[in-house]
């Protein structure tokens, strides 16, 4: 017969963090929004304001991305781009870096990304807006709201392996897979030993 402790206390664990994210849910619903600066940004045709971003919607997600140069950024947002379409029923969505906007561009091509792409450049609104305080380059969300011509800075997370906002992490975890065993790449394929089609010229 199979021990059925370890399941057991698997589910207990679960039960419990399940239990721990409705309280993290109504912290979220009941903390203060604080209001913020009308920060600008530049994009691939102009600067915009950060009242822009909110188009014709109340309520803005804003997706801190470390940049091109991160694999666990791009891996976030492989993900998130994914649901997309869903959180757009709800907010607008944009994603900020410190790359240039040409450079999130192409960048952004290459993965599929269908995001709003805005660049900060590093400048006032990431050293103020930090999901991390002190920290002007690290990754995560925030979420602001507008109420009228006045903008509030409502909840933010911070960005890391082992999180809620990337579900790679929970899947591995079912096959044993932990966090130190496992690195995200730009890329899976591999180039094979021998080509099939006898070229010589493959550049990867």
């Amino acid at each position: 017969m199979l021990n059925e402790h370890p399941l057991n206390e698997i589910q207990k664990v679960e039960n419990e963090i399940y239990r721990l994210h409705r309280r993290l849910e109504s912290l979220r619903k009941e903390s203060p929004a604080v209001e913020v600066k009308n920060y600008i940004f530049h994009s691939m045709n102009a600067e915009v304001t950060l009242r822009d971003l909110f188009a014709d919607k109340s309520r803005l997600l804003a997706i801190h991305n470390m940049g091109q140069g991160c694999r666990s950024c791009t891996l976030w947002g492989d993900g998130i781009n994914g649901f997309l379409p869903a959180l757009e029923d709800q907010f607008a969505v944009v994603m900020l870096s410190k790359d240039t906007p040409d450079v999130q561009r192409r960048f952004a091509n290459s993965r599929g990304w269908r995001f709003n792409m805005i660049s900060h450049g590093g400048g006032l609104y990431i050293r103020e807006q930090s999901v991390l305080a002190g920290q002007s380059n690290m990754p995560g969300i925030v979420c602001y709201e507008k109420r009228g011509e006045r903008i509030f800075r409502k909840n933010s997370s911070v960005f890391g392996p082992g999180d809620d906002f990337c579900s790679i992490w929970n899947i591995l975890s079912l096959a044993g897979v932990g966090l130190e065993e496992w690195t995200p790449q730009y890329s899976y394929w591999r180039r094979p030993e021998r080509l099939d089609d006898g070229g010589n010229n493959l550049s990867l």
